[in-house]
């Protein structure tokens, strides 16, 4: 599906056929992936509202495979960086080097793996700040500086950053201020009893599985025009706000709620939900589903909370029951 496609005819059938897109891009992933449905729909609703994620979970998971065979279905440019305590930002952003023609010398940038349109930051609470802030330059503004240069990243542009759970914490864990840029931080378990059985019976054998293109970068920039587009009734917007609100009104449990930027993603992502299910309005269901990786991040959990082994999630599913 292309510009003209999306404009031509009636919104009904621009939103179907967005929505058959997705189901050709997430069955053309699945012949890689095992699994994992919500965190790879999780990731493509990132992308569409051209945000950020941080993925937590365990080593082994298939996080860079999933991320670079994305990368493959849309056609877009797939890096990785492996952050280390010795990570310098000029390992991620680039840097000048000196280059010699006919005896006269001088400086070419050399773009490091941030010009990309999917990075892949694995581990970043390894990373010490400075490079996690130079990420965040590149996070937020859509480009980085280097010897008071800026360069401009390609879009789309897209991070995913991967941690480990608290108890494999790193030695600098994000400071809540950049948690908050990110749009989503998503949950991946272990498989199920039945998904490692077909992941074994897969990958024990000769022939590993193709994927085709489904999407380029030019139809990802004009679904993420269309997300913004998707209608949405003045009673859920209402609701996602109030959601929002509540997590800075319950004191006992919450140390800190989440700020303006988690309205704005839970309705934003909750239209993105909606185009990837093929449909034209937001449902209650998508703004309930999308709370969890928008909130779960931006929430302080008390010292009492902890204590007593209470969650983020929780604390949102209990402020779904009570904000209708």
């Amino acid at each position: 599906m292309n510009s003209s496609e999306m404009s031509a005819g009636n919104l009904s059938q621009t939103y179907r056929l967005a929505g058959e897109m997705f189901n050709a891009l997430f069955a053309e992933i699945g012949k890689v992936i095992v699994g994992q449905q919500e965190y790879v729909e999780q990731m493509i609703i990132a992308m569409l509202c051209n945000g950020h994620a941080l993925v937590e979970s365990n080593p082994g998971l298939g996080k860079t495979l999933t991320i670079s065979t994305i990368a493959k279905v849309m056609d877009l440019r797939f890096s990785r960086v492996q952050c280390t305590p010795d990570l310098m930002p000029a390992d991620i952003t680039g840097t000048n080097i000196i280059e010699e023609h006919g005896g006269v010398k001088s400086f070419k940038f050399q773009a490091g793996p941030i010009f990309a349109n999917i990075v892949l930051a694995d581990e970043i609470n390894r990373a010490s700040p400075k490079t996690q802030s130079a990420m965040l330059e590149a996070m937020q503004e859509k480009q980085i500086t280097v010897a008071n240069d800026t360069y401009l990243l390609d879009k789309p542009f897209f991070i995913l950053a991967t941690q480990n759970p608290i108890e494999m914490e790193g030695t600098f864990p994000l400071p809540e201020a950049q948690l908050d840029r990110f749009l989503l931080k998503i949950l991946l378990d272990y498989p199920t009893f039945e998904q490692e059985l077909s992941i074994v019976d897969r990958y024990t054998k000769m022939d590993t599985p193709q994927v085709r293109k489904i999407m380029n970068k030019s139809t990802l920039l004009d679904l993420q025009k269309l997300t913004t587009e998707v209608p949405i009734s003045d009673q859920l917007k209402s609701r996602a706000v109030k959601i929002v609100l509540a997590t800075r009104q319950n004191s006992e449990h919450i140390e800190y709620g989440a700020s303006p930027r988690a309205s704005i993603g839970l309705i934003l992502t909750a239209k993105a939900r909606a185009l990837i299910k093929g449909r034209n309005y937001v449902s209650e269901e998508d703004i309930e589903a999308m709370a969890y990786p928008i909130l779960r991040h931006r929430i302080g959990l008390s010292f009492e909370s902890e204590r007593r082994g209470i969650t983020a999630d929780q604390m949102i599913k209990g402020i779904l029951a009570q904000v209708k």
